[in-house]
């Protein structure tokens, strides 16, 4: 690749409470909101995503006012979901998305970020329920998803980016392509995680140039392969791999940035792409220099 880039125009360059190790509402070894809503932006970036509903203040005059006052403006919100469950979730589902959907278009957002539930606990690995779907589950997977997306577009004016996931259901190749194949391109669109898809054995530039037209937002994160190897070789959930590192900060992973972002300006299309390095829990002074650096490699890719 040329070692001078061509200015990604059409990248949209945030970064997420995830970056500063926010996995919850509340959590006493995470940074206090107002600390990541102040490093977010002093490392540079302009755009962020809401983070575990109730992170950040609920009242939406009340966000818009500390976003505002930082120069920031929100990209999206973020939802879990269970749908391959079948329609007696969906009431449970309905609640918890209408509250964030609210919030999210509140901001200005026009995008919800949909993570589907892990098949196993993040903590004590032990089996929620059976890493693949039955026939039946794939069907309530595709038509709740669908139908998501039709209420949230309806009522909230949002396109739903469904997040493929390590520990997920919708994970590896395999999975993503049959959910893609299963649902309605005019509805349902990816976000596209780059660590969590190269967690899963996935390439990321294959999936822009395969399915370009159903990417819709993008997760910048990188994994260490070094560390992804045992993780892998041990069976290692995917809370404690992050525990051990298996995330890390570009360029020092995979994927390399530089050609998932230069494909994704192949599309044509604006596109957010929001920084995530998952590092839950940390020191409370780890993220900001990590953030900062990011930046500045990611202006330096042309972004």
């Amino acid at each position: 690749m040329s070692s001078v880039n061509p200015s990604l125009d059409r990248i949209r360059v945030g970064s997420a409470p995830d970056s500063w190790g926010v996995w919850f509402p509340e959590d006493p070894q995470q940074v206090p909101w107002q600390r990541f809503l102040d490093e977010v932006a002093q490392a540079g970036y302009e755009w962020i995503e809401l983070g575990p509903y109730g992170y950040l203040p609920t009242d939406p005059a009340r966000l818009g006012d500390e976003v505002a006052s930082r120069n920031l403006k929100v990209s999206a919100g973020t939802v879990f979901t269970s749908l391959h469950r079948g329609p007696e979730v969906w009431d449970a589902t309905w609640e918890h998305v209408s509250q964030v959907a609210a919030l999210t278009q509140a901001m200005g957002a026009e995008n919800l970020v949909v993570i589907p539930s892990f098949w196993r606990d993040d903590k004590t690995a032990e089996l929620i329920e059976d890493s693949e779907l039955t026939p039946e589950q794939w069907r309530h997977l595709a038509s709740g998803t669908e139908r998501l997306a039709r209420e949230v577009r309806e009522r909230y004016g949002l396109g739903i980016m469904v997040h493929p996931h390590a520990d997920t259901h919708i994970d590896t190749e395999e999975h993503v392509e049959r959910f893609l194949d299963a649902t309605d391109r005019d509805l349902v669109n990816l976000c596209l995680d780059t660590g969590h898809y190269a967690y899963c054995g996935g390439d990321s530039v294959k999936l822009i140039e395969t399915y370009g037209e159903r990417i819709g937002y993008l997760h910048l994160k990188q994994v260490d392969p070094r560390i992804l190897e045992d993780v892998v070789s041990k069976g290692t959930p995917f809370g404690p791999a992050v525990r051990q590192g298996v995330m890390c900060e570009p360029p020092l992973g995979v994927p390399a940035m530089e050609p998932v972002l230069t494909a994704a300006q192949g599309l044509g299309v604006d596109l957010f792409a929001i920084v995530e390095q998952d590092m839950y829990p940390c020191p409370p002074d780890q993220p900001f220099p990590i953030a900062e650096r990011t930046r500045r490699f990611l202006r330096g890719c042309g972004a």
